[in-house]
């Protein structure tokens, strides 16, 4: 799982793309043990008022690397960042919707799904 949603080249250079859309002042994860240790080290880091987007953030971009691996082993999708991407976005799109608030905070105010 580590390897998966955090060190390998694909997942690192999403996680990238996506800390980069949202402006968020953080690294990667990279060499921490867990998921959970970056998110706690970048939390404490960041203003208060996108504490509940980071955390948010945290948990869609895993599921979201997760459900695009499961696209490409069990369907014989090839891996894409630009198609993950705009995934995560109308996801996220979707999370704002259904009440994720602390998104609010982070998502741009004019973005292009695409």
């Amino acid at each position: 799982m580590h390897h998966l949603v955090m060190a390998c080249p694909f997942s690192r250079q999403v996680w990238h793309e996506v800390l980069s859309w949202l402006r968020l002042p953080c690294q990667a994860p990279s060499d921490e043990p867990s998921l959970l240790d970056w998110w706690q080290a970048s939390h404490r880091s960041l203003p208060k008022p996108i504490r509940k987007g980071l955390a948010s953030i945290t948990l869609l971009t895993p599921w979201m690397i997760w459900k695009h691996r499961n696209s490409c082993v069990l369907h014989h999708t090839s891996p894409s960042v630009r198609q993950l991407l705009i995934d995560i976005k109308e996801e996220t799109a979707m999370w704002m919707s259904a009440g994720a608030k602390g998104l609010r905070f982070l998502v741009p105010m004019t973005w292009d799904v695409h």
